[in-house]
């Protein structure tokens, strides 16, 4: 615990994937005072022509009073 996914459009380089989840396995780590053993990072490609339907429909918009940074958009 805890287990983190990070839905994001396709195009990031593999080194910049690993990079992010380094930064969100520290700030993590940092916060919660849970060793890195304890945390996982996924990140799903979602295309962008599907990222409404997927993600902000279905993920963002039902669930904006519990999400701690919602999007802009």
């Amino acid at each position: 615990m805890p287990h983190i996914v990070v839905k994001m459009y396709p195009g990031v380089s593999e080194e910049n994937k690993l990079k992010l989840a380094k930064i969100i396995t520290e700030g993590v780590m940092e916060t919660t005072g849970k060793p890195e053993l304890a945390i996982s990072v996924d990140i799903v490609e979602i295309k962008e022509e599907s990222w409404m339907e997927d993600v902000y429909n279905a993920e963002i918009v039902p669930n904006l009073d519990r999400l701690y940074k919602k999007p802009g958009y």
